[in-house]
């Protein structure tokens, strides 16, 4: 061809000055098509180069993210739970591992049989399930869950069918041994591993740990795999106030009052006044933790910090201590109740009967509302505002309850002689249970207020956290609180509580009575009847108040009758649990001679059964056990278990120590542990308050 085209160059060539000879043409034409068809060429060069410069460099996350999403997905696998455990160290919430069966819907070329096959393993498939499943499978994702937290026999069930696209991972379950127990006060946790009430929502972050991650994967044939990728981490156990007993007696006995007085519902708070630590916390009606769904929103509601309720003469205490405090009224004045019934601007209120001439303290005992609304008067609307804030009304006045409602309270400086005077006698302003027995512990404290509060320590990394007392304030002088503790001791001597006597013991209380607001206007059938009061009175170990919705029962709707009764049973039961003596002419002591070794096995290990290990007596191991309340020898004794030599200072039980309780016990150091001995009132050492 190369010599072909040479002769015919040779032959038909151009000559010397012959421009547009025949014969050139053809190579201009050659150069034309060489020029486009290297244009051509460099373009698709450039635009494969772009090309991939875009998808290496422009797009490379968002391809790499799509392709990562076609064959693997990374799901969050939650923490588990720390428990949740009484005083004494009983476990109140625990967690447990379960099975969650997950599918790959990608990966299920036949839905409705895979679905088919699954409900017959489960046995309990609603059509509802059955569409929601058939819905997440036709998506066609690459995860969808089927079940969560399942139980192990339909776990096995459905193992054994070997389906494609189906898988199991591990997750843990929130699991409440006491069932009702304290279910208000512990709350409940969603299968997404998050409290949703009580103790487990208001301590979520600190309870529920890290979590942790799985990753699902698919190989070049659709099938799914798993693996952990990261797992997670335990979180911190929390241990509360309560004392499981106490709890079990408050709950028990205020289900026997809310169904003997045919009631709608009701409330019951044990306090150690001194601590502000709340020993039991009931409601009803009540629900099991472990199958929250299947109860109702009233069933679940926390209603002694939630619900708000008129105290009615409960309140009187407020009133009370602010006309003694501020030295308004004398505390032996005279006040005429006459005629039984007192009528301030529009409004008339009456007493149960005329009761004539009262002092100042048969004014309280005898629950008159036309005194303690001439008391209130002379106090003054700002005066009294101001003692209705230092008892901690109109605020929440727990920091474990987030969901504690604040109350109703007025501004004082818009009150109307009308509105004090009701404000006198326990109306128009909306309180909590709590709130009320917290008011009444200020009272038994020496009129300091503390706040109450449902957390006693928190574990964490081997280490235990004490949640320490917290004086808020002080509502009243210690005179003025010993006057009124005397004052409700009259109550429940000769007054409206009789009910709420227990022989051998001094009880300072108040009865309340309030009719309810129903749609805007007072109830003549539905009432709150109320108790609250502390005990011994003289030095009070316990506070308590009871308070009865809607009563309808043999003893109508009065909180004498209705609610007193009910405080006097969870109190009797108390003061046995606690071991706290009589008061009222107490019996001398008795001394035994002990026979057999000096220390002899307790009554429960020598009966066969397993101690229960206290969290608080004891502590973790290695750190430093409280030993606060016991004996000198007990507390020796605890220590020489742990290899501790100590010094004793003083004599009586054990008032304080180093190193603390709780505190972390070095090996290496020999250094004996200082123990400050000192004559403790015995209702603290029972209760064990830090």
């Amino acid at each position: 061809m190369i010599d072909y085209l040479r002769r015919v160059c040779r032959r038909e060539g151009p000559t010397s000055g012959g421009a547009g000879v025949p014969g050139s043409d053809w190579r201009i034409t050659f150069q034309r098509r060489v020029r486009v068809a290297a244009g051509l060429f460099a373009l698709w060069a450039i635009a494969i180069e772009s090309r991939l410069v875009y998808l290496q460099v422009v797009a490379r996350d968002e391809l790499a993210e799509r392709s990562e999403r076609q064959y693997m997905r990374r799901r969050p696998v939650p923490g588990k739970r720390g428990d949740i455990v009484d005083r004494h160290g009983r476990v109140l919430a625990t967690s447990a591992d379960a099975d969650s069966i997950y599918a790959v819907p990608s990966a299920i070329d036949d839905a409705p049989g895979t679905i088919a096959r699954l409900c017959g393993a489960f046995g309990d498939c609603t059509e509802r399930e059955r569409q929601a499943f058939l819905e997440r499978f036709q998506k066609r994702n690459q995860f969808a869950w089927v079940r969560r937290q399942i139980a192990p026999d339909d776990a096995k069930r459905v193992e054994a069918l070997g389906l494609e696209g189906v898988g199991f991972v591990k997750e843990t379950k929130r699991f409440y041994p006491n069932k009702e127990l304290a279910a208000h006060l512990v709350g409940y946790v969603g299968v997404d591993n998050k409290g949703l009430n009580g103790i487990e929502f208001a301590y979520d972050t600190q309870i529920r740990g890290k979590d942790g991650s799985v990753l699902v994967n698919t190989d070049a044939r659709r099938h799914a795999f798993n693996s952990v990728e990261r797992p997670p981490t335990s979180g911190s156990s929390i241990e509360l106030t309560i004392d499981q007993y106490l709890q079990h007696i408050a709950e028990r006995e205020l289900r026997a009052g809310v169904l003997e007085n045919r009631a709608a519902g009701g409330s019951a708070i044990v306090v150690n006044p001194r601590t502000g630590e709340i020993l039991a916390m009931a409601n009803e009606p009540t629900f099991n933790p472990n199958a929250y769904r299947e109860s109702e929103e009233v069933e679940r509601r926390n209603r002694a910090v939630q619900d708000l309720y008129e105290p009615g003469s409960t309140f009187k205490l407020v009133t009370a201590a602010a006309a003694i405090e501020g030295r308004v009224v004398p505390i032996d004045a005279q006040i005429d109740t006459s005629p039984g019934y007192i009528r301030v601007d529009s409004a008339t209120v009456h007493d149960t009967s005329n009761h004539g001439v009262l002092s100042f303290s048969e004014v309280i005992a005898d629950s008159s509302n036309v005194g303690a609304i001439k008391i209130g008067l002379q106090v003054g609307a700002a005066r009294l505002g101001q003692y209705v804030q230092r008892f901690g009304f109109g605020r929440p006045v727990s920091r474990d309850f987030p969901g504690e409602s604040p109350g109703i309270v007025w501004n004082p400086s818009n009150w109307t002689a009308g509105a004090l005077a009701h404000v006198s006698i326990g109306y128009q302003v909306g309180v909590t249970p709590l709130q009320m027995v917290a008011a009444a512990a200020a009272i038994a404290n020496g009129g300091e207020y503390v706040e109450p509060r449902v957390v006693r320590a928190a574990y964490r990394d081997g280490r235990r956290y004490v949640v320490q007392p917290r004086v808020v304030r002080r509502s009243i002088s210690a005179d003025t609180a010993a006057t009124l503790a005397t004052i409700m001791e009259g109550v429940v001597e000769h007054g409206t509580g009789t009910a709420a006597k227990i022989a051998g013991y001094t009880i300072a209380g108040k009865t309340g009575t309030a009719a309810r607001l129903v749609n805007g206007r007072y109830s003549e059938s539905d009432y709150n009847a109320s108790f609250v009061g502390f005990l011994p009175s003289r030095d009070p170990a316990l506070a308590i108040i009871v308070v009865i919705d809607s009563p309808h029962g043999p003893h109508r709707y009065f909180g004498g009758p209705v609610s007193a009764p009910i405080f006097r049973r969870i109190a009797e039961s108390a003061l046995r649990h606690l071991g706290i003596a009589p008061t009222v002419d107490p019996a001398p002591p008795v001394l035994v001679m002990r026979q057999g070794p000096a220390d002899p096995q307790p009554l429960s290990a020598a009966a066969g059964d397993s101690p229960v290990v206290s969290l608080v007596a004891d502590g973790r191991p290695g750190t430093m056990p409280d030993l606060r309340g016991l004996s000198a020898r007990d507390a020796i004794g605890a220590l020489v278990k742990r290899g501790l030599s100590a010094r004793i200072a003083g004599d009586g039980v054990v008032v304080s120590q180093d190193p603390l309780p709780g505190a972390l016990l070095d090996d290496a150091d020999a250094a004996p542990c200082l123990l400050v001995l000192g004559r403790a009132p015995l209702a603290s050492a029972a209760t064990g308050q830090p």
